[in-house]
């Protein structure tokens, strides 16, 4: 066998193993801690979508100002969001306070 049509070979099987590699990529998505019902649901849709899609989600929690003070509704919606999507992913980062936001990273079920 010729050595070049080997090599020709050998990487067009590792280009065609890159092209079915899926790399799932992070979207983000912001609330804020007062964030409306129809808000959150519309919200929640759209990271339905992306878990779908096979993204990992980044849920945000924003305080600005004196919001700060109830950090524990920023707990609170986040934890709603992980049950609400429970379903199809599974919480990799529990929630945490970074400064003036609250995250969480959401990971699709792999099946």
């Amino acid at each position: 066998m010729d050595y070049g049509k080997y090599r020709y070979q050998l990487n067009r099987k590792e280009r065609e193993a890159r092209k079915k590699q899926q790399s799932g990529g992070l979207k983000e998505i912001k609330f804020r801690p007062n964030t409306d019902q129809h808000d959150y649901d519309f919200k929640m849709k759209h990271a339905r979508e992306f878990l779908d899609e096979k993204h990992k989600v980044k849920a945000t929690v924003v305080f600005r100002g004196r919001q700060l003070v109830y950090k524990d509704q920023g707990f609170e919606v986040l934890t709603r969001l992980a049950s609400d999507l429970a379903d199809i992913a599974a919480v990799e980062k529990d929630p945490i306070l970074e400064g003036k936001q609250v995250s969480m990273i959401l990971a699709p079920i792999r099946k």
